[in-house]
Parts: C-alpha cells; structure tokens; sequence
C-alpha cells in the first residue's frame, strides 16, 4: 500500500512540474528610435543600419525589411553613445550605471567580445566612444564631473592612459575622435574645448593648442590626415590645422557658395545666413556634410583653392503635413548623419526620434530643386505611448501617444496601416474585436472612430472628459469606460449607457483630484460577464454587469494598483502595484505575492490559454512569469524598453507579445513554451480582410476609375494613331534604307572582286619571293656548314692537347699528396708524446688536492656539530618563552570574543532599529509629499469652485426675476387664451368647408406633379434613345466615310490609268513601243513600289483631311443646335415652374383672404354682440355662403385653366418627339449635311 500511495504522489508531482513552465520570448520587431545617445544611427554594411531602440540595438536591412537585434545588459540604466569600428566588425555600447560599462559585441556572430568596465573614475556614463583606424584601440569620453578621456586596448581590458580634457570650468566634452591615419592622435571638442592629444610612453599629452577665441564647439570630423572641420553653436564651421585656423565658412540657405573668411563682415548682414547649432559632420571622399537645428543638412566639396570647400547641395526634411496644424509643430533638428560605406546613401536622425534616408549621388544632387529626406522605415511615436489594444479578426494594433497622434500596425506584415494626428492629446484606446472600429478618449470627449481604408474618422461622441482607460467587450457588443472613479458601460449598437459601476474611492467634482484617484484598469472576463477593475485607492473589484452589483472586492490600501488581469476560467485575478508585488486573488482573498526586487511591476497580462503569464516593470523590462506561480515566484526577464512599460497585451491566438512605452518604442515578441514549441493556431481561422470605405469616398473613387478608363481609351487612340504614323514613316524610311544598303551591297561587291583579283596577284609574287627566298638559303646553308666543320677540327686538335696537359697535372698532384701524408704522421706522433707528458703531472697535482680536500671536511663536520648544539639550547628557551606568551594572548583572545560577541548583537538590534526608523521615515516623507500634493490640488480646485459658485449664484438670481416676470406674462396669457380657445372653436366650424376645398386643390395639383414626373422620366427615356441612335448614327457615318474614301480611291486610280492608257493607244501601230509601255503600265498599277503611287497615297490623306475637318465642323454644329434646343426646353420647363409657383401663391392669397374674412366675422361679432343679433348672424353667414361660392367657382375657372394649358405642353412635346424619331429614322444623304438634333 504504501509503495502504491508514493508512486501516486511521484506521479502528480511530474505532472505538476510539466504544467509548471515559464515561456519563452524572442524579439521579434520594433518600432522607434531611442534619442539621447551619440551616434545613434550607423551604417553596417550598404543594406543594414544600426540604430538603438529602448533598450537594445537594432540591426535593420533595408532590402528584406528585417531587424535583428543586440539586446541590452541586465541592470543598466540605458544607453549612452555608440561606435561601430572602421573594419566593420565590432560595435562598442556604453550603458550608464554607477559604474557605466562598454560592451564590444561581434556584428558576424551578435556575441559578445569583451565587457570594459569604469570602476574607479567616478563618473556615471560615457558620452562618446571612437575606434582607432586599425579596430584595436578604444577612446572613451567620461561624463561629469571630470571628464576624464579613457584610451583602452580593448581585447586586453586594458586602461593604457587617461587624461581630463575639461577646462578649469568644468565646462562638458561632446566628443572624440582619432586620426584617421594615426592610432595615437585623438581630437576632443566641448563648450569652448578644442584639444588635441597624443599617446606615447603610457601617457595621452596635448599638443598643437588653440590660437584663437574659444567658442561652444558641438562637433568635429577629420577631413584629413591633419584637418579638423570642427561645427559650432552659432552655425559656423572652422577649419584647423594643429591647432591654427585654416579657414571659416558660414551656413545660407540660398544657392550661392559659402563665404571664405575675408567675406564674414559682409556676409553677416545676410538675411539668409543659418545660425542654427550644427548637430553632426560626416566626412567622405570629396568633402563633408553637416546638419543643424533647422532640419537641414549641407553637402560640401573640396574647391579649386587650399583649403576651401564650396557648398554643392541643400538637403531638407519633408514636410508633415499631418502634423502641421498642430499648434505645436515645428521643424525638428536632425541629431545625427551617417553615410554607407559607397558613399550613395546618407541616412539621419532626428530630435522627433524619426529615421530619414536618401540618396546623394552626384547626379541626383545636380538635378531639380533642393531635395527632401524620405522616410526610411515607417514614421514613429515622437512621445511617451499612453495606450494601445489588439483586436480578434485582425493582426492590427492600436497606440496613442503623448504625441497626438493615433497610429494603427500590422504585426504579420510589420507595416503601419493607418496614421493621424489630432489637435489634443489621447489618453486611452481600444480597438473593436472585428478591428473596424477604435474608441480614444480624449481631453475634452470619448470618441468613437471607423478605421476607413485610408482614414480614422469619427461617427460618435461621447460626454466623458479625460478618459484614461476603455475597454471593449469580447463580443464587442459593449464597452467600458472609466469617468473619475465611474466605470460607465455602453452598448456599441445603439450607444446607450447600460450602465455605471460606481465603488472606487475618492468622489470629487475636481477634475485633478479624479485623475489622481482615478481607476487605473478595467478588464473583462472571457463570457463578458463580468468586469475586473483596479485603481489608485488599492481596491480591485470584480463587477457583474447584468446586476451592476459588485461579486467580489480585494482592497489593500497601502497599495495602489497600475493593473489587473483575469485567467479564463475566471476565478483567478492577478494584480500589480506600487507595492513591487504581484498579487494572486481567489475569492477575494490574496492567495499568493511575489515580489519583483528592486523594480516595480507596472503591466500584467495572462495568455487566453492559460499558459502564460507575463509582467512590465518600471525599469522596462518583461518578466516571464513561471505559471502556475510557485511560493518563491521564478521567472525570466528579457531587456526590452529605456523607460517604464505603459502598456501590455498578447495576441488572441497566443502567438504574440506587445509592449509599449514612455519611451515611445512598440515592441513586438514572439512567445512559445518553455521547450520552444510556439503554440498551434487554427487554421481555419484566418484574419479578416475586409475594410471600411463610405459611400462618398467610393463613388469618388469610382468617378475617378470612370475618369481615368476613359482617359486610357483616349490615349489609347492616341497612341494607336500615333503608331501607325510612325509604321508608315518608319516604313518609309526602311525602304530607304534597303535600296540605300543594296546599292552599297552592289558596290561591296565589285570592291570585293577587285580585291580578289588584287588577292591573286599578291599570292603568285609573293610565292616567288619565297622560292628566291628558298635559293639564297639553302646557299647560305651549305656556306655555313662548311665553315662550321673547319671549326669543330680546329677545336677538336685544342681538346686533345688540354687532355695530355691535364694528365700530367693529375700525376704531378698525387706525387705531393703522398708526401704531405708521410710528413703528417710524423707529426702526430710527436704531439702525442707532448701530451701524456703533460696529462702525468696534472694528474698528480689532483691526488694532492684531493687530500687537502678531505681535510677541510673534517673540519667542517666538527665546527657543524658545536653550532648545532648551540642552536638547539637557544631554540629550546626561545619554544618555552613563546608558549608562556602564547597562552596569555589565547586567554585574552577568549576574553575579548565574549565582549565582541555581545557588542555584535547590541549592534545588530540596534541596526534593525535604524532600518525600521529609516523606512518609517520613508513612507512618512512619502506620504507627506503625496498629501502636499494633494492638498495643493484641493487648494485650487476649492479656489475655482468659489469661483463657480459665485458666478452661479450669479445666474440663479438673474434667473430667478426672469421666472418672476414670465409667471406673471404666463397669467395674463392664459387669460387671453380662455377667451382665444371659445373663438378659435367657432371659426374652425367656418373653415373646414373651406379646408375641405383645399385638400381637393392639394390632390389635384400632386396629380398634375405626378404626371409632370411621368412626362419628365419620358423625357430622359427619349434623351437616352436619342444618345443611342447618335451613336449608331456616328457609327454609320464612319462606315459610310470609309466607303466613300474607298470609292474615291479606286476613281483616282481608275482615272489615272485611263489617262495612261490613252497615252498606250498612240503606239498601237508600233508594236515595240505598244509593249514597252504596257509593261510600265503593268509595273505601275500592278506593283505598289513606283513614285506615282506615292502621289496617289498623298491625294488620298489629303481628302481624308478634308472630310475629317467637314464632319468636324458638321460636330461643333450640331453641338451648337443641341445645346440651343436644350436651353429652349430648359426654358418651357422654368416657365411650367413658374406657373406651379404662381398657382401656389394664389392659394397662399386665398387663405390670407381667408383668414382677413375670419377677422372681420370676428370684428362684426363683436360689435354687434353674438347674444342679441341672430338677423345679424345670418347676414353673416349669408355673406360668407356668397363669398365662398365665389370663390370656388373663381377657382375652379383657374385649375381648368391651367390643365388646358399643361395638355397643350404636353401635345407640344409629343409632336416634338414624334419629330425628333422620323428624324433620326431618315438616313442622311451622302453628299449633304446631317440633320440637327433635336434636344429633349
């Protein structure tokens, strides 16, 4: 049993320990650019570009439109300048800390090389760094206070020399440099700092010191091997050379040169002189480029005289026009250049934190006007990012910034969709789960906003001011939005307020005290059941929103929390705050905390899996979370922004991560599990294509498609017309060209013939020459020969006689060699003798050493033992002594251990204590100064409510006399409508025989519109036949031209060769003759290829001419006819208006006699009296019978009237019609003009 039971547990332990994973995270894109840091945009190669994001380094290809990254180290506070080195190699990173650190990584492998550290200098952060030319020394420039010049052998970690290059003010250092041909030499520049240094023997000296006023000098570049061209705060450029100024120039914005030095004076007076701080200078082969504050960059070219450079080109910013109706646009400096190793491209950077590029070929910067920047990747967030959400149905991302500006991205395609900047800033968005719509909430309102195809428009409005958070449902069917401390729930169909969670603290009417106290989070639950909020005032609430009723509540008041997240299931919360702790909630309860160390947790977000858990902290870090979270909370964080995370959210299928920052960078992760299996999306669920587009818009577009279809068929006429002229013509010319290339062929080849003949007789003397040639040889031969063979005799008796001479040298040789033999062993024998001589009396000089030898030992042995006996007494007195000694300080040592033992623990109680009070007096500070604060809020927010106060009290009283006198107007109305009401009721018994008539008018006159309407559409019907047959009609009348230029054609010609025919029949009695010319008339008329048939084509395009300009003018004047009969229609038709006018103002007349006739029965009422005159009463009806009658038949007389003069239109334009159709029906003759049309 118990074997069983423990191998249940090991079991369940396994499975635990499987379900318990952190996930992993891998960069993926970013977008933005971090400002700040030196030399934050470099080139790699021609197609990569380096350039820092939050926290990490980018490496963009410009061509496959993909970033790689270097990410940052753990626990810096940011970059601070960057170096990349002039092999391409490596790149340096400083990071600040309390001990900034440079980090050299290899650009191949993206490793890291070395790690140089910057202990004992006392300053925070490098703010330059500069290879050497060989890639083997590092020059780094530290920040304040003593700004202190590092020169390193950066493979060693080595410090070679140092050096502080500040002035006796402290004043700062911009920048550093090396010569670009000597490892030794190095350039800083500063406010009013100007040095040059070089290394030798350990130290870095300065030499070639300034000669001339200091100035605030931003920037400098070498131009050459010992030229500096060095960039001011005042726009001014200065060239030196050791330390002496070589020349000056000024920077104008017009197309003239830069002035030399000797023109300054005048040139100051310039109104188009720059002054802008120039940023940067780069350097290339033909001169430099600088840029300043106004956003634009000046190239540079060596001139003809010593050390003058002439200016070849402006380069500016593009215009936003997005941007540039806010209030507080301007134009943004350009920070830093960088040129690509060809010399084609120059890309910059810019204080709006944007990347621009283009191109700076000599001939793109010799052509048109002053050229723009373009934009290189996409343009960025220029501020901190306060919101950004992700919707269902689609890969799209919505941010807002500080910048005003609401941006939408694509993170499949890494592209930026939609772009728009507003006049006020956005706090918060949220994006439809279909992706068609998005909420902002503005200063002023919420807005809601469809996401056109090119567009973000709004089509509602909401009254919430400050909006910081909204969210909309899963569904999409509702959304919540926070007002103050209100969470307010709105239906996306009919926009009505569903309603209002109220429960977070801190009610007021003050708009500052809400946004301090106000609720920070607001999340739904996975069947939108549900809402989980989070604020300020340390309560986290879960909110039903079918009841409106809280479900469940965590309040910890000495927390404030930033965020809240859900897991699906929808039991478990998680929470983040001030508190550096993420909180686990279950059932209102804090099950389990995890503290995050010496950051803040600021986002949180759980995957809609289940599976993964991530966090943001201030720092701008990510942390993932191990999940389920254990008691001591692991996780794994990755380097991601400079600045706190603002926001944090994953995609609906789990497949990405999203950040944002105060930073303004937007970073895309892919995350996967802990083994790096990413999880498994639907595929049958793909993203939604569809887009919005209003109606207007599309029927512009259509338009324009229409527009442009018709343009195309038109050009395409055009074309086809102008290529058939250029067939003929080149037709022509081709036939030119094969009768000019045959007669030159013909004549090739009789100069061909006269070569070959010319070729022959060259052949028979040239073989000639080669048998003369052959002769004198074989003579000169033989000659040869001979001679050679007395030669070799002659030589051969020489060779015998040295053969005997040698022989008896040989002999002679051997003779002396036997003799010096003999005598060198003579030799030898007597240096042998010599020797052992020699060798016994050394060997009996040793025997006596050696004896004397062991005598000194003898002695020795005795003197060694006296010494050791003596020193063995001595070591036994000086043991005793020490011992005593020793056990007297082991005494005092035990002695002393209970004392410091004791003290130890006094110390360290009394050390927790001043921990405690230290912390105590931390959150007392704190939460004096979050009171002050506070308290000066409420101070002017009181202050503005008096104000109010008074101002409606104000209002209320003047309110209060206008109700008195309108109370009092209100009963003398009321009086004279009592007696109103008895009269209104007697005449309305008068009226209604007269309204009865009116309804019957009414009907008639909307029968007679109606057939007018009817008469109208006949109308259009007959104008769109009339169209039609027109356009049969051209059709025809082009037929018939083709025809009739066909007929004249074959007449001309008939004519022509009747003529030449005639001529044929003079020579019928001679037959020769008869032929010859029967055979030119078969080479005329039967063959297309003689000059009279060229003639002909000739007479041809000039009757085509003429016709073309007859039915040209025959157009334009029935055109004219058209445009006539139309005005003439036009006409009838205003006057048919003008007539219903009339009619209708009669009947206005007739009801104001009426009503008069209504006054005046009222007026003889009451004077007359309604009691006492029943005669007078029916006089008065009597009168007013007469009158009605009179008026009826007046009436009736007008309408028929004015439907005989309607029928008598009508039969017009049917007689019209008719005619108009007999017209179109009858062909033209072929001879005669056409017809006009008539017009409808």
């Amino acid at each position: 049993d118990n074997l069983f039971v423990t191998r249940i547990v090991a079991t369940r332990n396994k499975e635990k320990s499987s379900t318990m994973a952190t996930a992993v995270v891998s960069h993926r894109l970013v977008f933005g650019i971090k400002s700040g840091v030196a030399s934050n945009v470099n080139f790699l190669d021609e197609q990569t570009v380096i350039y820092p994001a939050g926290s990490n380094c980018i490496l963009y290809h410009l061509d496959q439109k993909s970033q790689r990254f270097i990410l940052g180290s753990d626990k810096s506070q940011g970059m601070s300048a960057i170096a990349i080195s002039p092999n391409r190699r490596y790149i340096a990173i400083a990071e600040r800390s309390d001990k900034p650190t440079i980090t050299i990584y290899d650009l191949h492998t993206l490793k890291r090389r070395k790690v140089l550290n910057a202990v004992d200098y006392g300053f925070s952060e490098f703010t330059s760094l500069a290879f050497s030319p060989d890639s083997k020394y590092l020059a780094s420039q530290g920040g304040k206070p003593d700004w202190t010049l590092l020169y390193w052998t950066w493979e060693k970690s080595k410090v070679m020399a140092t050096t502080k290059t500040t002035n006796q003010h402290g004043a700062p250092v911009y920048q550093v440099t090396f010569n670009p041909q000597d490892n030794t030499q190095l350039c800083v520049n500063g406010n009013g700092i100007f040095k040059l240094f070089r290394y030798s023997e350990g130290n870095l000296k300065q030499f070639a010191f300034l000669k001339m006023e200091p100035h605030n000098y931003l920037c400098q570049s070498w131009v050459t091997e010992d030229k500096v061209i060095v960039g001011t705060d005042n726009g001014r450029l200065f060239l030196f050379e050791a330390g002496e100024l070589k020349n000056e120039f000024t920077l104008t914005t017009s197309g003239s040169d830069y002035k030399s030095r000797l023109a300054i004076d005048q040139a100051s007076d310039s109104k188009n002189e720059d002054k802008s701080p120039i940023n940067d200078i780069v350097t290339y082969e033909k001169g430099f480029i600088c840029c300043n504050a106004s956003g634009t960059a000046y190239i540079f070219e060596k001139g003809e005289e010593k050390d003058s450079y002439k200016k070849l080109k402006e380069i500016r910013l593009p215009h936003d026009n997005q941007h540039s109706d806010a209030p507080d646009s301007g134009v943004p400096e350009i920070k830093t250049l960088a040129l690509s190793p060809s010399e084609e491209n120059l890309i910059c950077s810019t204080s709006d934190n944007q990347l621009y590029t283009v191109t700076v070929s000599t001939a793109d910067m010799t052509k048109g006007d002053i050229p723009r920047f373009d934009i290189l990747t996409h343009r960025f967030h220029r501020d901190a990012i306060t919101g950004m959400d992700t919707c269902i149905r689609k890969p799209l991302i919505a941010t807002c910034s500080m910048d005003k500006s609401i941006r939408i991205w694509n993170f499949e395609s890494g592209m930026l969709e939609l772009h728009k900047d507003f006049q006020e800033e956005a706090f918060s968005v949220a994006i439809h789960p279909s992706g068609l719509y998005i909420l902002v909430g503005f200063s002023d309102k919420l807005r809601l906003m469809n996401l056109l195809i090119d567009d973000i428009r709004t089509f509602r409005e909401f009254t919430i001011r400050g909006c910081r958070e909204c969210s909309f449902s899963n569904g999409g069917h509702l959304f919540a939005a926070v007002h103050g401390n209100v969470i307010q729930v709105y239906s996306t169909t009919t926009f009505d307020n569903v309603t209002n969670l109220k429960g977070h603290n801190g009610k007021t009417n003050s708009e500052k005290l809400r946004l301090i106290m106000k609720v920070r989070s607001v999340r739904w639950s996975t069947d939108d059941g549900s809402i989980i909020s989070c604020g300020m005032d340390g309560a986290v609430y879960e909110w039903s929103v079918f009841t409106s009723k809280r479900e469940g509540e965590s309040v910890l008041k000495s927390c404030s929390y930033t965020d809240v997240t859900v897991s699906p299931e929808g039991k478990t919360i998680y929470a983040v705050g001030t508190d550096h702790t993420l909180k686990e909630i279950c059932d209102s309860q804090i099950n389990r905390e995890i503290h995050a160390g010496d950051a803040v947790f600021t986002q949180v977000v759980i995957s809609h899996t289940g599976k993964m858990l991530f966090t943001g902290t201030s720092i701008g870090t990510i942390r993932s979370i191990k999940y389920p979270l254990t008691a001591t909370g692991e996780w794994q964080e990755y380097q991601a922004h400079s600045l706190g995370v603002s926001k944090l959210r994953i995609s609906y299928d789990d497949q990405y991560l999203f950040s944002v920052s105060e930073d303004g960078s937007f970073y895309v992760f892919k995350i996967s599990e802990k083994e790096g299996r990413g999880l498994k999306r639907d595929k049958e669920v793909a993203f939604a294509e569809e887009i919005l587009i209003t109606k207007s818009d599309l029927e512009e577009k259509n338009s324009m498609m229409t527009e442009l279809k018709t343009r195309v068929d038109e050009l395409k006429m055009e074309n086809e017309y102008q290529l058939r002229l250029k067939d003929m013509n080149y037709n022509e010319k081709i036939r030119e060209l094969t009768e000019k290339f045959i007669q030159e062929m013909e004549s090739l080849k009789t100069k061909n013939q006269v070569l070959k003949t010319e070729k022959d007789k060259e052949e028979t003397r040239h073989e000639e020459q080669v048998g003369d040639i052959l002769e004198d040889h074989s003579k000169e031969l033989q000659d040869l020969e001979s001679a050679n063979n007395q030669k070799l005799m002659s030589e051969y008796e020489k060779y015998q006689e040295l053969q005997a001479k040698s022989q008896k040298m040989q002999e002679e040789y051997e003779r002396q060699l036997n003799e010096m033999d003999e005598s060198k062993e003579v030799a030898l024998q007597e240096l042998t003798e010599h020797y052992e001589n020699k060798l016994q009396e050394k060997s009996s000089q040793l025997e006596q050493a050696n004896e004397e030898q062991q005598q000194l030992t003898r002695e020795y042995d005795e003197t060694k033992r006296q010494i050791e006996e003596d020193v063995d007494r001595e070591i036994v007195d000086i043991k005793n002594k020490y011992e005593r000694r020793l056990r007297d300080e082991k005494e005092a040592n035990l002695r002393l251990k209970g004392e410091t033992g004791i003290m130890r623990k006094k110390f360290t109680s009394l050390q927790k204590e001043i921990d405690e009070h230290k912390e105590e007096i931390k959150k007392l500070q704190g939460e004096r100064i979050k009171l002050q604060n506070i308290i000066k809020s409420l101070e002017k927010d009181i202050s503005g409510l008096k104000k109010e106060i008074q101002e409606r009290d104000e209002t209320i009283q003047d309110k209060e006399k206008r109700i008195y006198d309108l109370k009092k107007k209100n009963q003398e109305l009321e009086k004279f409508k009592f007696v109103l009401d008895y009269k209104i009721k007697e005449l309305k018994k008068q009226i209604e025989p007269r309204e009865n008539d009116i309804k019957a008018m009414k009907e008639q006159i909307q029968e007679m519109e109606s057939e007018l309407e009817r008469f109208h559409k006949q109308n259009v019907n007959l104008e769109l036949n009339i169209s039609e047959l027109r356009l049969k009609l051209k059709a025809t009348d082009k037929e018939l031209r083709i025809a009739r230029q066909k007929v004249r054609d074959s007449e001309a010609l008939l004519k022509k060769f009747k003529v030449d025919l005639h001529d044929c029949v003079r020579y019928i009695q001679d037959p020769k003759k008869l032929k010859f010319s029967i055979e030119n008339l078969y080479d005329k008329y039967v063959q297309n290829d003689t000059p009279e048939a060229a003639n002909i084509d000739n007479d041809i395009q000039r009757e085509y001419a003429r016709q073309r300009e007859h039915l040209e003018r025959s157009v334009s004047s029935l055109r004219k006819k058209l445009s006539k009969d139309s005005e003439i229609h036009r006409v009838d038709n205003v006057k048919i208006m003008q007539e219903n006018v009339a009619l209708i103002r009669e009947i206005n007349d007739l009801r104001r006699e009426l009503k008069l006739a209504k006054g005046q029965v009222n007026d003889l009422e009451a004077a007359l009296g309604v009691r006492k005159g029943t005669g007078v009463e029916l006089l008065a009806t009597q009168a007013h019978q007469t009158m009605a009658n009179r008026n009826k038949t007046i009436t009736r007389e007008e309408d028929m009237k004015i439907i005989e003069m309607q029928k008598a239109e009508i039969a017009k334009l049917r007689i019209q019609i008719q005619d108009i159709e007999e017209h179109i029906s009858i062909r033209p003759p072929s001879n005669g003009h056409l017809p006009p049309v008539m017009a409808q």
